[in-house]
């Protein structure tokens, strides 16, 4: 079939046509200030991109409007629709359906779906376990909310039957999915997660977040236990040990196997450190970590995606083996300079990375796995309260809190209707504020010393940050 997707250029709707072009679809898509990099990946796929939502898109005459959750009824001051071509749609009674719900029924269907839920970590974790069933040999079809760096890309169809594996028990073939919560689209308010009937689910962890659609914590709650409900009796769902709401979540009512990770107590465990460390299956040790990622939530997905492997017949050793070449995802604490300031030796550079964080939680786990790897060398914290959550100020007064452990923190406040500087006052001499991403860009290289850490965060592009401040330290 042709279909058109309206907001192609999101990591979930890029992928989606990723693998629908995979699959042999005709694929056309349009977004507003269409953008690399899945502007690139896109059209080197063949699909044609337009500019916009402009009603002469009808022209192109699909079989079947795909519509991504960026796409509203919204209008502008003015009155006028922000997005003509889902009014033109809409008036003319042409097909449309959901991104999720499209993937549902065209993709998913006859798969053994694995799908990684939780407030924090979705895209890694659905990343390490991805790469734990292709070492394997299971040659799983994947939609990731970013690059994973052993893959190059966000998404792949997989093989259309499941490999025979010794010891693997017998199946559909594997599909591992970022299962998010968020709303699926302007005309289905449930969170896209329902849509992908999982036979393993994983929930690593649930926390207050996406306050512009969730009034509370218990409304979450709630769409989590709605996929709770879509696992059947022969699945396994994964949970975290360590989180009271997930425990409120199952208390709801649970139908499946259940497998717990990251408590002492739990049916998977870790003793060590997080960059090497042994994994506990009732308290017997089964296998070793040794890679190169640090932090304790890295342990904690670690562990999510041994269990979830194990469901479909990959033993926790040979899950181990394959985080040993594990490469992570782009744009989690990826490492984007390393500068040697004049007059400094090269054993000093200045590092510079890029991370996704930008919920406050994240953001400490984030500064805490860097802290316990490079010690007490100092470490400047680059970040803007980007995501809706963070824009309304709902969080403003964890900010402190997840920067604890920082040298110096510099946040751009540029767009937002909250007072930054007022939130991150407890922090003293050790926060600035800036207006505009130059502005921020000058204050951090002014700062930098050799031998720095600079952690730059966000959930967005963070206006090209990183650059400037490498621009900047190589001009001193």
């Amino acid at each position: 079939m042709h279909i058109h997707i309206l907001g192609i250029c999101g990591t979930f709707m890029g992928g989606l046509a990723a693998l629908a072009r995979e699959a042999g679809h005709r694929v056309t898509g349009c977004d507003a200030g269409v953008y690399p990099p899945m502007s690139d990946q896109l059209r080197a796929l063949g699909i044609d991109l337009i500019e916009g939502f402009g009603v002469e898109q009808l022209a192109l005459k699909p079989d079947m409007y795909v519509v991504g959750n960026t796409v509203s009824r919204s209008r502008t001051e003015g009155g006028a629709p922000k997005f003509p071509l889902i009014e033109a749609i809409l008036d003319a009674g042409l097909p449309y359906t959901s991104g999720p719900q499209w993937l549902s029924e065209h993709v998913l269907q006859g798969r053994h779906v694995l799908a990684v839920a939780g407030t924090h970590g979705k895209t890694t974790t659905t990343a390490m376990l991805t790469w734990i069933l292709e070492c394997a040999g299971l040659q799983p079809g994947f939609l990731v909310g970013g690059v994973p760096l052993n893959f190059g890309v966000s998404a792949r169809l997989g093989s259309p039957t499941r490999p025979v594996r010794a010891g693997s028990p017998e199946g559909g073939p594997v599909f591992v999915i970022e299962a998010d919560e968020y709303d699926t689209a302007f005309f289905d308010k449930r969170s896209k997660f329902v849509h992908y009937r999982p036979r393993t689910a994983v929930l690593n962890n649930l926390e207050f977040d996406h306050a512009d659609i969730f009034d509370n914590l218990a409304a979450i709650e709630r769409q989590f236990h709605h996929l709770v409900r879509t696992v059947p009796s022969s699945g396994r769902v994964v949970v975290n040990g360590l989180e009271e709401s997930l425990a409120r979540v199952l208390h709801m009512g649970c139908w499946s196997e259940v497998r717990s990770f990251g408590a002492a107590v739990s049916d998977f465990s870790a003793a060590g450190e997080p960059h090497d460390f042994a994994v506990l299956r009732a308290g017997k040790t089964v296998a070793q970590v040794r890679w190169g990622l640090g932090g304790g939530h890295n342990q904690l997905n670690a562990l999510a995606a041994i269990a979830a492997a194990e469901h479909v017949g990959v033993s926790p050793a040979d899950a181990a083996l394959a985080l040993a070449s594990f490469e992570n995802v782009k744009r989690r604490m990826e490492v984007r300079e390393r500068i040697t300031l004049p007059g400094a030796p090269d054993t000093l550079p200045v590092t510079i990375y890029d991370d996704f964080a930008h919920h406050p939680t994240a953001i400490r786990t984030t500064v805490n796995g860097l802290r316990r790897t490079v010690g007490g060398a100092r470490i400047l914290a680059v970040f803007e309260p980007r995501s809706n959550t963070m824009k309304l100020g709902t969080m403003k007064a964890q900010l402190p809190w997840s920067l604890e452990e920082v040298d110096l923190a510099f946040c751009h406040v540029g767009g937002l209707g909250w007072d930054a500087g007022e939130a991150l006052a407890p922090m003293g001499e050790r926060a600035q504020v800036a207006p505009t991403i130059d502005a921020l860009a000058a204050q951090v290289a002014a700062q930098a010393r050799p031998g720095d850490h600079i952690l730059c965060m966000s959930n967005g592009g963070f206006g090209g940050v990183h650059d400037k401040i490498a621009a900047l330290l190589r001009a001193a």
